[in-house]
């Protein structure tokens, strides 16, 4: 069986592939609290139940590296995910648009609103997180990539 996003949101597969970019963390006052280079693969499974994989690379110029991996489920109308450092899900909002809602495991508490937006030339996005506790807006996150694979 092919995969049912086909039909749900045929849209999502411009995400596939390798994109590479950065992140940058600010507080509220738009000061940086992190900057690190991204490497960030969107995986479309042709069957099974796993609908979408995202695989994260992440390097800071100190050698820091981190890797973590992302399988997403199909719900209803909607990829959800549930992993150690956050459960939530995602769906298409628009020709250009995927839009996530997110609560944290590992930041008790805290949950983020992502929007990602994809160039008209499907070569390009930029992805903002909003995130909140106990109701107010703490950091934000802001991440330019493109498509390299």
């Amino acid at each position: 069986m092919p995969n049912p996003l086909h039909e749900i949101m045929p849209q999502i597969f411009r995400h596939e592939g390798i994109w590479e970019g950065t992140y940058r963390h600010i507080d509220i006052a738009g000061q940086t609290l992190d900057l690190h280079k991204s490497r960030v693969e969107c995986i479309f499974p042709k069957s099974g139940e796993v609908v979408y994989i995202q695989r994260n690379t992440f390097t800071w110029d100190d050698g820091r590296t981190y890797e973590v991996e992302f399988p997403g489920v199909l719900v209803g109308e909607k990829i959800y995910w549930d992993t150690p450092t956050f459960s939530g899900f995602g769906w298409m909002a628009g020709e250009h648009i995927f839009l996530l809602e997110l609560d944290r495991k590992d930041e008790v508490g805290a949950r983020f609103h992502e929007a990602i937006v994809m160039g008209e030339s499907y070569d390009k996005r930029a992805r903002t997180w909003h995130w909140f506790r106990d109701g107010s807006c703490f950091k934000r996150t802001l991440c330019d990539e493109y498509k390299v694979g």
